[in-house]
């Protein structure tokens, strides 16, 4: 078994989630508005559910299908949200997901913590792409992938039900090169 990886930025650091974060994610990840605009996070969200969902991730990442990393204040250490790369094919893609907590909302955290995992992606990982989607009523996160670089691919409309609603998936890329061309730090 491997050592899942941490990150560090100016004001987080991105590290694999332990037991004792399980009341946090439920607390966050359970609020509604979550929910609403994710696709795989249930509300409500249920004793044992966040639990359920830590204990998965090292097999997860052993199988090097994937890594997930609590997004944390790296002043006071205080649980903001999650961070993923998921559907990982060795040497060429994986899937960006994320979510922040409510009451963490429109500071930037979000972004931040995604160039960072770009970053890990395209360096540690020796990925070519890194693709994402959001609910199209959901364009906040659309506005974090544009910010660190990823095109709108377009849209499948109607291509997921999320609580009984079909609804429009908008898709988001970014190539390594594309990336490596607008970061000036990047070796």
């Amino acid at each position: 078994m491997g050592k899942r990886p941490s990150l560090t930025t100016k004001r987080l650091v991105l590290r694999p989630f332990s037991p004792s974060d399980a009341r946090d994610v439920q607390l966050l990840a359970g609020d509604r508005s979550i929910a609403d605009t994710t696709l795989t996070i249930p509300h409500p969200y249920e004793d044992g559910a966040a639990e359920e969902w830590i204990s998965g991730h090292q097999e997860i990442y052993d199988r090097g299908k994937g890594v997930t990393f609590a997004v944390t204040t790296k002043e006071d250490g205080v649980l903001v949200g999650a961070i993923s790369l998921m559907s990982v094919s060795a040497g060429h893609q994986a899937e960006l997901g994320y979510w922040v907590g409510k009451p963490f909302w429109n500071r930037g955290f979000c972004t931040e913590a995604a160039e960072a995992v770009l970053q890990y992606a395209f360096e540690e990982m020796g990925l070519e792409r890194v693709h994402a989607c959001h609910l199209s009523r959901n364009p906040p996160s659309g506005r974090v992938m544009q910010k660190i670089g990823m095109r709108n691919e377009g849209c499948r409309r109607h291509h997921v039900r999320k609580w009984g609603v079909l609804e429009d998936l908008e898709l988001y890329g970014i190539l390594r090169q594309t990336w490596k061309d607008r970061t000036p730090s990047s070796t």
